[in-house]
């Protein structure tokens, strides 16, 4: 065991979990004044209801080895509450550091994957019907997905695909979910009719910052040690967010002569999605390629969805998770290389035209496994506990309905 590197794991722990509510802030600034602390809410509830569930089963279903048939798709039950690794100072996973700073480290992401699905159903899913939707999906559509790609005895992992800190178990998987939960729930009301303006600028600008800081955790940190790889995940992750901030703001200022506050910050989030499963495979010219191409793909992605006349992605979640996701799955199969990790492998442009077809691979079985049990997961939940808030309750404010408080007391602020 590393204390150097055990130290580090936990700084970066600490650093993703700051992700979470910098996501809050992040989606809060957007959203009108009625619901800006539904919305805040939403990202810290997950925080809470996760935090319970992984250490209960989730960790075990998404990490413990399973020796029976289905030891290709899910763990195994025998870590149950952490029983059995509580003593153990090593894991197969990060020999270097004690396995319980694994389990922390895995934590945090189990936390924000829910997390970003809020922001495709935010101002009108029921407060009740999201934190049954969080417990439920992180059980049975999370942790079954980080089995597959970095479990032991995972299939994706069997075949070799790469995922260096969760753009195929983070981004896809909570993307698409968001895109199916934004279908059946429906628009906002007059989404169609009027532009729903967010509140507070400043909070989006905090939030996109605290994202910022804190993904050099989740990429740097998914190195699981002080070192080399570390140090590249940490230059190409804020290469990426870099170019993509850039790219967007470049593409506002050329179509509406301005340079929005709020594209700024969705295209440094756009690059960083799309450069974490390749942070620590790729180089920093890459990456700098990866951010900018994500970045405009994600501001395409969300004009020609905000144009629909049916579908209300309402914060850009699938648009940029999403898309941005499956982007930086497939660049890692053209732009990775053994040279930089050779605990990776060789993409499309070393001559390793396979690694490219298992990202595509893993891209359509994670989308299509999270699309499937979203669905069912979300038609339960309504059938059960009904989650689509009413219409006076939407034109309230989910804030005063569902928390008994409000950011902004005066009536016409209300009214927002």
């Amino acid at each position: 065991m590393n204390t150097g590197d055990t130290a580090f794991v936990l700084l970066c722990s600490a650093l993703v979990l700051l992700m979470t509510p910098g996501l809050g802030f992040f989606y809060g600034g957007m959203v009108r004044g009625r619901n800006v602390l539904n919305t805040l809410m939403m990202s810290f509830i997950a925080m809470a209801v996760v935090g319970v569930t992984w250490v209960l089963l989730g960790y075990s279903l998404a990490f413990a080895p399973n020796t029976g048939p289905l030891s290709a798709v899910i763990g195994s039950g025998q870590w149950f509450g952490l029983q059995g690794i509580l003593t153990q100072t090593q894991s197969a996973y990060a020999s270097n550091v004690p396995h319980l700073a694994f389990v922390a480290f895995q934590s945090v992401f189990a936390m924000i994957t829910p997390a970003l699905i809020s922001g495709a159903i935010v101002e009108r899913m029921s407060f009740k019907g999201y934190v049954w939707f969080t417990l439920l999906w992180s059980l049975t559509i999370y942790a079954p997905i980080a089995h597959w790609v970095w479990g032991e005895g995972g299939w994706l992992r069997n075949l070799g695909a790469l995922d260096f800190a969760g753009g195929t178990v983070v981004h896809i998987s909570a993307g698409v979910s968001a895109l199916v939960a934004a279908l059946i729930l429906g628009p906002r009301q007059h989404r169609f009719e009027r532009v729903l303006q967010g509140t507070n600028v400043p909070f989006v600008l905090l939030g996109g910052a605290l994202l910022w800081f804190g993904w050099f955790g989740f990429n740097a940190g998914s190195a699981l040690g002080a070192n080399a790889i570390a140090a590249l995940a940490f230059v190409t992750t804020n290469t990426a967010a870099a170019a993509g901030a850039c790219a967007w703001m470049l593409v506002d200022g050329s179509r509406a002569g301005k340079v929005s506050v709020v594209g700024g910050a969705n295209g440094a989030v756009a690059g960083l999605v799309a450069v974490t499963p390749a942070a620590g495979y790729v180089s920093p010219l890459a990456a700098l390629l990866i951010g900018a191409v994500s970045a405009l793909s994600c501001y395409v992605a969300a004009a020609w969805l905000n144009r629909s006349r049916r579908l209300d992605d309402s914060l850009d979640a699938f648009s940029i998770h999403g898309v941005g996701g499956v982007l930086g799955a497939i660049a890692t199969g053209i732009f990775a290389s053994k040279a930089l990790n050779p605990a990776g492998a060789e993409g499309l442009l070393a001559g390793n035209a396979s690694l490219l077809g298992i990202q595509l691979l893993a891209v359509l079985a994670v989308a299509s496994y999270a699309a499937l049990g979203s669905y069912v997961l979300l038609k339960i939940l309504d059938a059960t506990v009904r989650l689509r808030v009413t219409h006076d309750v939407e034109v309230e404010g989910l804030d005063i309905h569902h928390h008994g408080e409000s950011v902004y007391r005066q009536t016409g602020a209300l009214s927002l």
